[in-house]
């Protein structure tokens, strides 16, 4: 699981949305359980790569230096700890994020992903608040 963990931010440094969204099945969800602008929960691939077909052209992330990732009791989750480093495109601020998120896989894809960011720190780094 780490590597597809691995594969995911190594697409995300190339701004590969397509090849991002390829990584989880047909039938994902996603949520976003602190989302206050933006959708809380997305369900299939075909609603998380319209979510994300913009994405580089908001955020330019650079790096991801910080990333620790935690086994569960259930073989098939990680929990993930990282951060996201880069600029707002639109204000040429720097960007920094810090996540939560956990994955569970099936089948060799992410079946799900509870993804957990502050929407007043993507607020901020987006010159709106």
């Amino acid at each position: 699981m780490e590597e597809l963990f691995q594969r995911a931010l190594d697409l995300l440094l190339a701004k590969d949305m397509d090849g991002f969204v390829d990584l989880f099945t047909p039938d994902c969800t996603v949520e976003f359980p602190f989302a206050e602008t933006t959708p809380a929960r997305l369900t299939g691939r075909d609603e998380l790569r319209a979510y994300l077909a913009e994405y580089p052209a908001r955020m330019d992330i650079t790096a991801f230096p910080s990333v620790l990732v935690h086994r569960t009791a259930d073989p098939a989750t990680i929990v993930v700890e990282f951060t996201a480093h880069g600029r707002t495109v639109s204000t040429g601020a720097d960007y920094e994020m810090r996540y939560v998120s956990v994955f569970v896989v099936r089948d060799g894809a992410f079946a799900e992903l509870r993804d957990y960011w502050s929407p007043v720190q993507a607020a901020r780094a987006a010159g709106s608040a």
